[in-house]
């Protein structure tokens, strides 16, 4: 591993030891519960776009789609490299603040920073704006991964340049057929598939990748 990679480590975790003990127990709720935060975001999305158009629909519910790919890519790429998580491997660093994977549970890339970066890229497709809010919660959950001690800073820079990758190549690929099933459902006759889908924009659809900007 990188020297100066372990040298970043030791430095940040050896000041996540440092900080008061509510930040430290704060970084380690956030490591986790940035997930779901990110969760809600994705149901709200869903919910606002049952009344916009078909396609605007689509990219909603796309976004947790691209998100769930580019973590599948994340565990195919953890298999292949194999890394040892930093609280095993680093000689000299200060024990981490969570308990540390087992061995198997590999470091490289970081799942956490994938999902992250999906995420932030995936909202700001179905919302431009919300970029201001997802970006920054994707970068303290990345940051909080190396600060409770079971990364590498290079693994969760990977992790976020996979996630957004991966996720805005999944919303292109998607978007049509998507969009198309979507038209398909709200003509559905069941009741439930109507609700899922939503009643769509009472005025008429907007052109592709337009539905959802600026809103």
């Amino acid at each position: 591993m990188d020297f100066e990679d372990n040298e970043l480590y030791r430095d940040i975790t050896g000041f996540a030891h440092d900080t008061p003990t509510w930040v430290q127990h704060a970084a380690e709720a956030w490591t986790e519960g940035g997930l779901l935060l990110f969760g809600a975001l994705f149901v709200a999305a869903w919910w606002r776009a049952r009344r916009g158009s078909a396609t605007a629909f689509a990219i909603a519910v796309l976004a947790p789609v691209a998100t769930a790919v580019a973590y599948v890519c994340s565990e195919l790429l953890k298999s292949g490299f194999t890394e040892e998580r930093p609280c095993r491997a680093v000689a000299g660093a200060v024990p981490s603040l969570a308990e540390c994977p087992p061995t198997g549970d590999w470091s490289f890339p970081s799942n956490h920073a994938t999902i992250a970066g999906a995420a932030a890229v995936a909202l700001a497709l179905v919302r431009r704006t919300i970029i201001w809010l997802t970006a920054p919660l994707a970068l303290l959950m990345a940051f909080s991964r190396v600060f409770v001690g079971v990364h590498y800073p290079h693994d969760v820079a990977a992790g976020l340049l996979l996630g957004a990758v991966v996720a805005a190549v999944a919303m292109r690929l998607g978007r049509r057929p998507v969009t198309r099933l979507a038209g398909a459902m709200r003509a559905s006759s069941a009741p439930l598939v109507r609700w899922v889908t939503g009643p769509g924009a009472a005025t008429a659809p907007t052109a592709p990748w337009t539905a959802h900007r600026g809103r």
